[in-house]
């Protein structure tokens, strides 16, 4: 029996919530096998939830069935038991100049996702906050349009590039990194690759707010978010449609498999603002959302009209809240900026004090 062994029995372990393996995602951190074949294992995983653990130990209990194991000893890093602030499921954080990170996220795309952090960005920086935004949906990086800065290349320092400055808030995307229209045919483990090297190979300044707006889904570029920062905060972008909101269940189920706390969700294209009277018309439906937030023990944190020239102030990268400061959407988009910030504040005062109760430990194996 040789660690090769081992770690090909680990392969059929697939991490709960995900099709990966254990072995794929990188959670196994050490094998070691002494002369008594004591098989000892270090896995460090993305999550706090017993349930996960308890399902890891009995899945890898059985993987390895039929090796010649005397004893097995799995210990698992949760956490807790590290050392550095962890709001979130990692105990990471590979930009510590950020204080919090808000990762915005969709069942689906379509929903104005990208819109929603665009808009958001810049009123929390209106705000007077120091803000970044990552465009983390490399398939379709729409957010250097929406901010004008399409066909702009960063400044490269080094090895690292820095992000764009663009009305008051710090961008960088794959759009800006790559020609434009080039298609991303890329593999999971590239997905990872790259979504971790956002973080390290960009010289982000001291931030406020790190707003990541994630390519819709669950998957690959989600657990690797979480496993390499301190998620603060998960935002839930929706539409008032059924097929829209069927997926937000996936997106929001995410949340909570990966121990990220949900601030809430936004529901884009609530109502229609009438160009001529500026009355709004619910021609998609009424309150659609308030079912699904009552199922996640979350809240509907805004409810964004649809109005013409959001989409023309994207396609025309003059942010909607910028230009059109007084209008209905924008004045929903200043007052999401101020609730989240309220509910930012909250997640990092509760973790100070839980944090202060909390006495070192050694990691022992189980």
């Amino acid at each position: 029996m040789t660690k090769k062994d081992i770690e090909e029995k680990l392969k059929n372990v697939k991490y709960p919530g995900f099709e990966k393996s254990i072995i794929d995602f990188g959670f196994v951190k050490n094998i070691e096998i002494n002369e008594k074949k004591v098989c000892n294992i270090v896995l460090e995983i993305a999550s706090s939830v017993k349930e996960v653990e308890a399902r890891l130990r009995l899945d890898i209990s059985k993987a390895l069935e039929g090796l010649e194991i005397s004893s097995l000893k799995l210990d698992i890093i949760k956490p807790k038991e590290q050392k550095q602030k962890s709001n979130s499921t990692s105990g990471k954080n590979v930009a510590p100049q950020i204080k919090n990170f808000v990762m915005i996220s969709s069942g689906k795309g379509g929903v104005g996702k990208s819109t929603l952090s665009t808009n958001l960005a810049i009123a929390m920086a209106m705000q007077g906050k120091k803000v970044g935004l990552l465009d983390a949906d490399i398939y379709g990086p729409n957010i250097p349009r929406m901010f004008g800065i399409n066909g702009q290349s960063p400044e490269v320092v080094g090895s690292k590039a820095k992000p764009i400055s663009a009305y008051g808030v710090d961008v960088m995307s794959m759009g800006l990194l790559a020609e434009e229209g080039q298609a991303f045919i890329w593999r999971g483990a590239m997905v990872m690759k790259v979504i971790a090297q956002l973080f390290r190979d960009i010289l982000w300044e001291e931030l406020d707010v790190l707003f990541i707006d994630m390519p819709p889904g669950t998957g690959d570029a989600q657990l690797t978010l979480a496993q390499s920062v301190p998620v603060t905060l998960g935002i839930n972008v929706t539409t008032p449609q059924n097929v829209s909101l069927d997926d937000s269940k996936r997106s929001l189920d995410m949340f909570k498999k990966l121990h990220i706390p949900i601030a809430g969700i936004v529901e884009n294209m609530s109502g229609f603002v009438c160009p001529k009277c500026n009355e709004v018309s619910d021609i998609f439906g009424k309150d659609t959302s308030l079912s699904l937030a009552k199922e996640y023990d979350t809240k509907v944190l805004a409810n964004i009209p649809l109005e013409a020239e959001i989409t023309t102030s994207g396609d025309n990268g003059k942010p909607f809240v910028y230009f059109h400061p007084e209008s209905k959407s924008a004045k929903k988009y200043l007052e999401l900026s101020n609730n989240l910030w309220e509910e930012i504040q909250k997640i990092n005062d509760n973790n100070e004090a839980d944090n202060s109760s909390i006495q070192p430990t050694m990691n022992m194996p189980k």
